[in-house]
């Protein structure tokens, strides 16, 4: 694999770990600003929001500039949002902080993964976003839980200004690595929007929103579900934590490397298992073994579908990538964002701590059908495209007129 992709990596490591280490900093954030911890939980909220905002806007920025730029300046607006958060007064400007982080995140992913396939051949595609993409799980595995600790002992403005540096790095890391790119070719908005014409993209990203949200269903409410539900002591959840993010890492990775031989196939098992594992850990939490085995797999299953999915718009898109790529990366985080109200309400009507995994699993199974039918229009279309093909090379050609005749 080309270096270039481990410039992307840490970008991506950066962008995954200030995402999600404020879940572990809340209660220090919150004490500092004199905030409840529910309005500190709005610093995910607006990031999330951010992502998806900030993915589309900041595509079509981008298509007027070479993509390396493009990333690095998203990168610089990056390392500008961490540094607001970290030198932020009061709550207000954190949240503003945190948004200005998020802008950058959509984009930065949308066109990585356009830059990504480009490092390499056709066939390498999806290995090479799963690449890109190692970088955020690694960040789950190692940048939060890390974060979480230093922000803990040292103060949580110490992390922030860590996940800076990151950002510093990863610019310099793609100025070095990722080779000169031309400016892509100029396509006007109303060409890269013609790609939400096609209802393949349509189907890839409502996958995309329902498949990985279904794990965030889970993963959204896990402290309290292993707490109160499955018995675990609070020490322990940090390493059902990283046991989660060794299993985003894996199944990312084994994602990529099927995807590129049998991108369908990949999907219907991925979203298959994630369905049954999701609707299986209610009855796991009865025994703490068996809870410990089937969270990583829900990270697992959940994860492997994260470059097909990704790669499926790529290729359904290839004449105007840019902002389809960027908007599927918003897509994961608008599954990211329902999938935590849905299991919200559930807990809320009294049906327990475990109850959102049954929502995340009817939300997998949905991608799964959207997914048959996805392939089952693309065969469709190119059995009609074969007639017409047939047709036109058996119809006889009109003879020549000729004069006197």
């Amino acid at each position: 694999m080309p270096l270039a992709l481990l410039a992307l990596a840490i970008g991506a490591f950066g962008i995954g770990t200030t995402e999600f280490v404020t879940s572990g900093l809340l209660p220090e954030i919150a004490d500092d600003f004199g905030v409840s911890i529910p309005t500190a939980g709005f610093l995910t909220t607006g990031y999330a929001l951010g992502v998806v905002i900030g993915a589309p806007i900041l595509a079509i920025v981008g298509s007027r500039v070479s993509r390396k730029r493009m990333l690095m300046a998203l990168m610089g607006l990056f390392v500008a949002g961490n540094v607001l958060s970290a030198v932020a007064p009061v709550f207000g400007v954190m949240l503003a902080g945190r948004i200005v982080a998020s802008l950058a995140h959509g984009a930065f992913f949308g066109i990585g993964s356009i830059v990504a396939a480009g490092l390499v051949a056709p066939h390498k595609k999806a290995g090479a976003l799963a690449m890109m993409f190692t970088g955020l799980t690694v960040a789950n595995v190692v940048g939060v839980p890390l974060g979480t600790m230093v922000g803990q002992s040292a103060g949580w403005r110490v992390t922030f200004f860590i996940i800076a540096a990151l950002g510093v790095f990863a610019v310099l890391g793609i100025a070095a690595l990722v080779p000169p790119m031309p400016r892509p070719e100029r396509t006007r908005v109303s060409g890269e929007l013609a790609a939400f014409r096609n209802p393949q993209v349509l189907l890839a990203m409502a996958m995309t929103v329902l498949g990985f949200g279904g794990v965030f269903t889970m993963s959204t409410y896990l402290t309290p579900m292993m707490t109160d539900a499955a018995g675990f002591a609070p020490s322990s959840v940090t390493w059902l934590l990283v046991l989660f993010g060794l299993g985003m890492v894996v199944g990312n990775l084994v994602g990529g490397r099927y995807a590129d031989r049998a991108l369908m196939p990949m999907l219907y098992v991925s979203l298959t298992a994630l369905a049954v594992t999701l609707a299986l850990l209610p009855l796991a939490t009865h025994d703490k073994i068996a809870t410990a085995v089937v969270v990583p797999l829900i990270g697992a299953f959940g994860f492997a579908s994260v470059p097909p999915l990704q790669k499926r718009v790529l290729d359904q898109t290839a004449d105007a990538p840019t902002l389809a790529s960027a908007v599927n990366i918003g897509a994961f985080n608008l599954g990211n964002a329902i999938a935590a109200w849905l299991g919200g309400l559930v807990i809320s009507a009294g049906f327990g701590y475990t109850a959102p995994n049954w929502v995340g699993a009817l939300m997998a199974a949905s991608a799964l059908g959207l997914a048959v039918l996805s392939a089952s229009l693309e065969r469709r279309t190119a059995g009609r495209g074969g007639l017409i093909a047939a047709g036109s090379a058996a119809a006889p050609s009109p003879e020549p007129v000729t004069a006197g005749r």
